[in-house]
């Protein structure tokens, strides 16, 4: 259960995202109480920001309900796992190292709270959106999940070289970053974005383009190595969705320039 501030936290946050508390606060404790034993919880320190994620993940949650509406489907949402340290997954054991990430063997999309962390720290990206846009973009890969690209990325991976393997990586993460932006859209319609809100998204994506954390790392780049794709790639389609809010323009396996 929540104590009586986290509980004052996520009524505010539920009026700013147009939820209804009651509602987000039930959700919340059900999602306490189903947490598979050997997944390591956040510390109790971090639980204003637990509460942050989840209030995003509900708010992706409308605006993909209603995407799926409009194709004549049905959208399933997601569940939300937070640790430190390490964490198993339907995808393997994956430590912290690894960042937030999402695994379609069992719709969870993985936070790793220390890395809001390193975003405001190391990346020099701090700030609220900066955070939702990381949900928003591991959302993007459930949503590829859904209506099957990411099995079709994985097949045809298998065929390629690797640095042709490498190149549809890019691509689907460059399109989950596009998804993101169209939830950022919605988000925006909704009146839920703030003067500076657009600002951090597009330094979080720049943050963490391949061409910027090798560079940072060890000095210079490696281009056939990206598996995420370049800043001004991963800023280019966040913005594309943000601005078009349709997702039919994010086909960036078509595409011919990135």
């Amino acid at each position: 259960m929540l104590g009586g501030g986290g509980t004052i936290l996520v009524i505010i946050l539920a009026l700013l995202f147009g939820r209804d508390p009651q509602q987000l606060l039930q959700q919340l404790d059900a999602q306490v109480a189903e947490t598979p034993p050997g997944e390591a919880a956040a510390p109790p320190q971090d639980d204003e920001m637990a509460q942050f994620v989840s209030v995003v993940l509900a708010e992706t949650e409308d605006v993909w309900n209603e995407q799926f509406r409009k194709m004549g489907s049905e959208y399933r949402e997601p569940h939300l796992v937070l640790f430190t340290g390490q964490v198993g997954s339907a995808c393997g054991l994956a430590s912290a190292a690894v960042g937030p990430f999402y695994c379609p063997g069992d719709d969870k999309v993985y936070i790793d709270l220390a890395f809001y962390d390193e975003l405001r720290r190391r990346l020099q990206a701090p700030g609220d959106f900066a955070q939702a846009y990381v949900i928003a973009h591991e959302v993007g890969h459930h949503v590829q999940n859904l209506l099957g690209i990411s099995e079709q990325v994985q097949r045809e991976s298998q065929q390629l070289s690797e640095a042709e393997a490498n190149e549809l990586s890019v691509r689907l993460e460059l399109q989950a970053d596009f998804l993101a932006g169209v939830w950022a859209h919605y988000a925006n319609r909704m009146q839920l974005l703030e003067a500076g809100d657009m600002e951090e998204a597009l330094r979080a994506a720049s943050a963490i383009g391949d061409d910027a954390l090798q560079k940072q790392a060890q000095g210079y780049v490696v281009p056939d190595s990206f598996t995420h794709g370049t800043s001004e790639q991963r800023v280019r389609w966040f913005r594309r969705g943000f601005e078009t809010g349709d997702v039919a323009q994010g086909d960036t396996f078509a595409a011919t320039t990135l």
